[in-house]
């Protein structure tokens, strides 16, 4: 046999942004070995008459730093076409660390990104001190290729222990110490550094994360390990301070981003970009300030997202608007069913609505800050409340809100709240989008997505599994922007492809994926785009020590293809494991030593 696949008679979007061509595509030895019109003569052929073939999707921003340790799934990204995920996003992650620092650093990833700590305590395996030794334990076969970044926190925590939470600054020595573990494990194959400093990002028991308050001098100092690298990335969240209520901040944090990147001699550097609903104009002063450094010469490019970002508020899930409220505080422990038994007598309903909730932030759970202000204006927030619907609609208006439903039936919308989450015996879900909504529009996400700086991004795989599944943010962009939207304008096939794909690879460094040419490796999907649709979210129990997440699945995918290899077929996976660790510079390293 001449090849080991052929892809034989699908539209190609080859990930350039160039129109789609009907042509096939072959596969040997794990790379594109042919394109155009090849015959039969191949050990298997897959019929994509009618369907679009691209290539493999790339995500940008994944947390699956905890779970690529224990499971080889790597869902729900491979779900949604992925077949390359970047891990290590916002600083939050597992090495380097010091035994004694294995519980404090799930507690922190436990409170950032609302993955169960009780599931990181079991699944985590901790065969890794340094974050050379982290690489090496996670690189056994998965569905899906992935990548890592170094991770801000736990460096600080290993480099400083107990002064890293202290709020003392990191001092030379931390500093130096810290820009030499960067660079050993950038020079041993991580992609990347990340950091946080986000005011909502706490750990389980409510403290700030430990890179929340690095100084100028510390980040321009760990930056300063990409110079002489062919090859790296830096990548930050930041609210800027909004919460503090200093008018300067905003000025003095950007300035302090465009320092750490301009360090790194060149590298590329992205910032996270949404609309927030407490400083709706904050994300247009950010892309204004991203074009000015651009003209200054750095590299900066904002990670964006084609939809809202929420939560989905359950009776299963980490978060609901009665979590705290005295009443359900007495039922939390029981199984769903007897809760909702519990629920469904009026009398406990009339006792729980009669009462107020308590603070339910910073109690030991996974639960932000920004709880307790969305508890408080829950009438408000309402309006931007919605069932998703068995063909999900994250575009609604304020006539399909919990807010109208409730006044059609002339009850407080906290009253309706109640009602809602008890259908379908406790399973039903509402969505809330926090933000990317605040006008309850996609005006700003599209103006987000077209801006020539921007790159996808943000879906944190992996993480929140109790309150988002953004994962699906690639299935998402292909059915509903450029063929379902109705509301506004929509985005072309072959530009929705080039963002999920060579975009992505050009940005990071991966100049073996990306795009569909000879030569390249064989991460492909074939997708039937006219019947690609999500299915709503649903929540499994499936993680260590019994831990549950949220999933969501996608019908259209035909085939998923890693390294020529089939990892999903009919939306089903095949069991094959052919992705691993992707390592960046190791040649261009030693070039540089």
């Amino acid at each position: 046999m001449a090849y080991d696949l052929i892809i034989k008679g699908g539209t190609v979007y080859d990930g350039t942004g160039a129109d789609g061509k009907v042509t096939d595509v072959a596969v040997k030895d794990g790379v594109i070995a042919a394109i155009g019109d090849l015959g039969m003569d191949a050990e298997r052929i897959i019929d994509a008459s009618g369907a679009i073939v691209t290539p493999g999707f790339l995500d940008l921003h994944t947390h699956y730093d905890g779970q690529v340790s224990w499971d080889a799934d790597l869902q729900p990204s491979v779900n949604h076409g992925v077949t390359t995920a970047v891990m290590g996003s916002c600083g939050v992650g597992f090495a380097p660390v010091h035994e004694k620092d294995h519980t404090r650093l799930v507690r922190l990833m436990e409170g950032v990104e609302d993955i169960p700590g009780t599931a990181l305590a079991e699944g985590l395996t901790w065969n890794w001190e340094s974050f050379g030794d982290y690489m090496d334990a996670i690189d056994f076969p998965h569905t899906i290729d992935f990548a890592a970044q170094v991770m801000h926190d736990p460096l600080r925590v290993y480099v400083m222990g107990e002064r890293a939470v202290s709020g003392e600054p990191a001092t030379a020595d931390d500093i130096a110490r810290m820009r030499e573990l960067t660079r050993a494990a950038l020079e041993a194959g991580a992609v990347g550094f990340s950091t946080g400093r986000s005011d909502v990002h706490r750990t389980a028991d409510g403290e700030w994360t430990p890179a929340s308050e690095a100084t100028r001098e510390e980040l321009v100092g760990i930056a300063e390990a990409f110079k002489g690298l062919e090859h790296g990335v830096l990548q930050a969240v930041n609210d800027f301070d909004l919460e503090r209520g200093d008018p300067t901040a905003f000025d003095r944090e950007f300035g302090l981003l465009e320092d750490f990147a301009s360090a790194a001699g060149g590298r590329p550097f992205s910032l996270s970009l949404m609309q927030r609903d407490f400083a709706p104009k904050q994300w247009k002063d950010i892309m204004a300030r991203a074009e000015a450094a651009k003209d200054k010469g750095i590299n900066m490019r904002l990670q964006v997202a084609p939809r809202g970002i929420g939560v989905i508020l359950g009776l299963q899930c980490t978060f609901h608007p009665f979590i705290g409220f005295p009443s359900y505080k007495k039922i939390s422990h029981l199984p769903l069913e007897e809760r909702v038994a519990k629920m469904k007598d009026p009398a406990f309903k009339e006792q729980l609505l009669s009462e107020s909730s308590e603070k339910v932030a910073g109690d030991g759970t996974a639960i932000p800050p920004l709880a307790d202000i969305l508890l408080q204006q829950i009438d408000f927030i309402s309006c931007k409340m919605f069932k998703l619907g068995e063909n999900p609609d994250y575009e609604q208006g304020v006539e399909q809100s919990v807010y109208k439903m409730a006044e059609a039936d002339g009850v407080k919308p906290l009253a309706k709240i109640y009602d809602i989450l008890l259908e379908k015996d406790g399973h039903e879900f509402l969505y809330f989008p926090i933000y990317n909504y605040t006008n309850l529009n996609y005006e700003a996400v599209h103006t987000m997505m077209s801006h020539p700086q921007a790159i996808m991004g943000l879906s944190d795989g992996g993480a929140h599994v109790g309150t988002v599944c953004d994962a699906s943010f690639p299935t998402y962009l292909l059915s509903y922007w450029t063929r379902d939207r109705v509301k506004g304008e929509r985005i072309e096939l072959k530009r929705a492809v080039k963002m999920l794909t060579a975009d992505i690879a050009d940005y990071v460094g991966f100049s073996d994926r990306g795009r569909l040419a000879v030569g390249m490796k064989a991460n492909i999907n074939v997708i039937d785009h006219k019947n690609l649709r999500l299915h709503p979210p649903h929540m499994v129990k499936d993680l260590p020590a019994g831990g549950q997440r949220l999933l969501q699945e996608a019908t259209g995918y035909i085939a998923t293809i890693v390294g020529g290899e089939i990892v999903l077929e009919n939306d089903q996976l095949t069991g094959a494991k052919p992705g691993r660790l992707v390592r960046l510079g190791r040649h261009t390293a030693q070039k540089a030593a």
